[in-house]
């Protein structure tokens, strides 16, 4: 019963721009640098040895291949400050990169870990566990190509509603939980809605996470929803997408939704980096 609550509860509050209402403790996540250190291996975007292949995979989605992302930086651009976990919407970069990431886990397409291998774009999973503990093995094989699982909370609640202890209950089992499932403690935590406060932080900073990674852009079914005026991308921008099926998108699928994000990436010229690489 309480999944169920949870997902009509996401339904109703997601619908407009994911699980965003804004972000930050104000309202609009604010485009701090500060972080920590990222590992793992890397996915690529680039054709790589095999162009003819790439174009070949890409062209099943309705998509042409990516530029290769530039380097990681041998350091990272978003520093901690002592004794402070920062937040971010965007990543310090002159570089035409953005970074893709997807929220909860409700949607659990095979489609989707297909069109993932065939694409090999980099992103980063925000998995909530009330979410994701009817099948934790779904999000194995997109982890195996080289995309991290970080932390989005037990059970999806607004933190700001919540005391410093019941914030760390939220973030500090769920790190468990995702370090038992999956081998690796996340480093990053996506609090829900983007609501977030200084109990946020200090929950955050008690279980050893090194970033609060918020976003400027959110998914939608055909486009994008843009917080700046200019409604552009712009290099660094951290783009919030969700594990979302046809019942929530009007009848489109997840692939579908994602192509067009990822179109509409390309047609803007920019590329998917690695949020790790930069975080």
């Amino acid at each position: 019963m309480r999944n169920k609550a949870v997902g009509a509860a996401l339904f109703g509050l997601l619908m407009v721009a994911g699980c965003s209402s804004g972000g930050g403790s104000g309202s609009t996540p604010s485009a701090s640098a500060p972080s920590a250190q990222g590992s793992g291996a890397a996915s690529t975007a680039s054709p790589g040895a095999d162009p003819a292949g790439a174009e070949a995979a890409y062209r099943k989605w309705g998509l042409k291949p990516f530029a290769a992302p530039p380097a990681p930086p041998a350091e990272k651009p978003v520093k901690p400050k002592p004794g402070e976990v920062p937040v971010v919407s965007d990543i310090p970069t002159q570089d035409k990169i953005v970074f893709v990431t997807f929220d909860d886990g409700a949607e659990k397409d095979p489609k989707f870990v297909e069109m993932m291998k065939d694409l090999k774009v980099p992103f980063t999973m925000f998995l909530t566990d009330d979410i994701i503990r009817g099948d934790y093995g779904y999000f194995k094989p997109l982890q195996e190509l080289g995309n991290s699982i970080e932390n989005h909370t037990l059970s999806h609640p607004n933190l700001r509603t919540l005391g410093e202890a019941a914030q760390k209950n939220e973030i500090c089992t769920q790190e468990k939980k995702l370090e038992k499932e999956y081998g690796k403690a996340p480093r990053l935590f996506r609090p829900p809605y983007g609501n977030w406060n200084e109990n946020t932080r200090a929950a955050a900073k008690a279980c050893d996470l090194q970033a609060i990674v918020l976003w400027r852009e959110s998914m939608q079914i055909t486009n994008m929803q843009y917080q700046r005026g200019d409604k552009k991308l712009h290099p660094g921008d951290i783009i919030l997408a969700h594990f979302r099926g046809p019942s929530e998108l009007k009848g489109a699928s997840m692939t579908e939704m994602t192509a067009n994000m990822l179109r509409h990436i390309q047609e803007q010229g920019f590329t998917v980096a690695r949020l790790e690489d930069y975080v």
